[in-house]
């Protein structure tokens, strides 16, 4: 996204990634040996192809600005000029589990501890870093102490909308998702997400089971497929008929189902953003989220807010959408909240992060 929006801003932009050598030995580089040798690519092997590319660069005559997109990437600061290098922290859930908040959801391994420690060590050093909500970069100087973060550049810059989210006619969407084994003459809310426990995925069912005879519809799960303690929970309480998964969709799936659905409901525990939320919202939908910081910042209000623990509060939630003034206001707030996330303000954003006016700079993303 920040490769094509710097270059439709008139500037010169390309990507560096690691080159995947001794990975390439495995099928896979996330478990066993084969995530050993990722490592082994990433940590060592581009280190050094990066230090070259530098040097080769930065001895031509130009202006040159680095950006680093993610914050576990942090370690390749220490290779980069810091005055002309930025960096983007999309949340620091796994640094903040590896310190051992209850918060995150998330359990670290002995390995996962050190390799966070090691990335925060770097992420604090960085001179010009961009957080995408007020929450992460409260939380980010709350763990960089000693780092003396006001004094460096640290800002907020919103993750934009990375594809396009916007109304459908009915017909195209009801057309879109006509295989897609979920019945269209019931009303469902959806969920969008992975299996992790952090998002909350089990709410949903127990939101419905509060419901009882108040509402009859079905719930579609978007993303990762149901883990086994999820479906054992389903046959608990008796949902089996009106569960629904849709694995992996693409894209315009993904614009369908928001479409179609009654209401977005969004409970996670622990989020650095929570894109699910305004891609909601850009398709007239409206989204009933947790309100644990940073999902009503993100919102922009125009959403209602529960306690991702009380499935109850959810279900009144639900149950107030019958209200035609509340659900047309909810979407129409949210429509507008769109606005905040457009790939040409966040772009523009960037551009002064960097200090950046003239066109002939040259930007790199690593």
């Amino acid at each position: 996204m920040l490769h094509h929006g710097f270059q439709e801003a008139g500037h010169a932009s390309e990507i560096w990634r690691p080159v995947v050598f001794f990975g390439a030995l495995f099928q896979s580089t996330t478990s066993g040996l084969g995530k050993w040798m990722g490592y082994l690519d990433k940590w060592i092997l581009f280190c050094f192809l990066l230090q070259w590319r530098v040097s080769q660069i930065m001895a031509k005559d130009k202006e040159v600005r680095f950006h680093i997109c993610d914050h576990s990437n942090a370690p390749y600061l220490q290779y980069l000029p810091s005055s002309k290098t930025s960096i983007t922290c999309h949340d620091v859930i796994a640094i903040r589990a590896a310190k051992g908040y209850p918060d995150t959801y998330v359990t670290a391994s002995g390995f996962g501890k050190i390799l966070q420690n090691w990335i925060l060590k770097h992420l604090s050093s960085a001179v010009s870093l961009a957080c995408v909500s007020n929450l992460t970069l409260s939380q980010l100087k709350d763990l960089s102490v000693g780092a003396k973060p006001e004094q460096k550049d640290w800002k907020v810059i919103y993750n934009a909308f990375n594809a396009d989210f916007e109304l459908i006619p009915e017909k195209k969407a009801i057309e879109t998702l006509k295989n897609k084994n979920l019945p269209l003459d019931a009303p469902f809310i959806l969920h969008v997400g992975s299996a992790l426990p952090r998002k909350n995925r089990k709410l949903l069912l127990d939101m419905v089971d509060k419901l009882g005879d108040k509402w009859k519809g079905n719930i579609c799960y978007a993303g990762k497929p149901l883990d086994p303690s999820l479906v054992a929970h389903v046959q608990r309480l008796g949902l089996e008929e009106r569960v629904f998964s849709i694995v992996n969709p693409n894209h315009a799936t993904l614009e369908a189902l928001y479409n179609t659905c009654q209401a977005f409901i969004f409970p996670s525990h622990s989020e650095g953003f929570g894109w699910p939320v305004i891609e909601a919202q850009a398709c007239g939908t409206p989204v009933i989220a947790s309100n644990i910081a940073p999902m009503p910042e993100v919102s922009g209000g125009a959403a209602l807010h529960c306690d991702p623990n009380k499935p109850e509060e959810f279900a009144a939630a639900l149950l107030s959408l019958n209200d035609s003034f509340i659900q047309t206001d909810l979407i129409e707030r949210g429509l507008a909240n769109c606005s905040r996330f457009s790939r040409k303000q966040i772009i523009g954003s960037y551009l002064e992060l960097h200090g950046i006016k003239q066109k002939e700079a040259q930007l790199i993303c690593s």
